[in-house]
């Protein structure tokens, strides 16, 4: 991140909060990757006209691209936590401002949940820098979260099942589906790290969402690290 304290993003020069001892063990990390899909992260995505601005200025796409290839080279557990909506889903008679939006235009539409017609290349559809990585054979896939945070889908337990208590987090967005999935994930009694410029947020005249993450990560997470930060630890260990 920033040193220039000049800058709304910066780290604080002088943390008042304790460090938390936190301390990579990879037999127990696995990286855990929200929404890593076209309706956020391209230029084609429905929803860039809010994050594109902050996509760009994070690099989150090469980001996100070189946390993949570095867990991969680690050998640890990889899991995305997609974001889909099926026509069912059109059905449903409330939601708040984001959902709101979110129905509006079309974000992360599938014909079915059994359905793959039309998915290949379509918003829902995962970046293709991504796809060698994701579509491995190896990396687990979870349901999907339909909200903001993992309570909806399978995380959770794949994670456990996987022997990790230990979590790096990154995707998309930034105060939304990365802070619920943050939150929960502490609550479920796993250490989190967030990778800060792995995400990035909306900038709409609500507020800065991106800004509005930095804040909570600093004061949730078990540590905050840049994308060199994570990558370095994973290839030392």
């Amino acid at each position: 991140m920033p040193s220039n304290q000049s800058d709304p993003y910066a780290e604080p020069s002088a943390p008042a909060l304790p460090d938390s001892g936190f301390r990579l063990d990879l037999s127990r990390t696995a990286l855990v990757v929200t929404d890593p899909q076209i309706d956020f992260l391209s230029p084609a995505g429905a929803t860039w006209e809010v994050f594109g601005g902050s996509v760009t200025d994070n690099d989150t796409v090469l980001h996100i691209g070189q946390l993949l290839e570095a867990a991969k080279a680690a050998d640890i557990t990889v899991a995305i936590s997609p974001h889909y909506y099926y026509p069912s889903d059109d059905a449903w008679q409330f939601g708040g401002p984001l959902e709101q939006y979110m129905h509006s235009v079309g974000m992360f539409k599938r014909q079915g949940s059994l359905a793959l017609d039309g998915f290949a290349d379509s918003g829902a559809d995962f970046l293709p820098a991504y796809r060698e990585h994701i579509l491995d054979g190896r990396t687990i896939i979870t349901s999907p979260h339909k909200i903001f945070g993992p309570e909806s889908n399978d995380l959770v337990l794949q994670l456990r099942k996987h022997g990790v208590s230990q979590v790096i987090l990154a995707g998309m967005a930034a105060n939304l589906c990365v802070e619920s999935h943050l939150r929960e994930l502490i609550e479920q009694g796993f250490e989190v790290v967030v990778v800060c410029d792995a995400t990035a947020g909306a900038r709409l005249p609500e507020g800065d969402g991106y800004l509005a993450a930095l804040v909570n990560y600093r004061y949730l997470a078990s540590a905050t690290w840049t994308t060199a930060e994570a990558v370095a630890a994973l290839r030392e260990h």
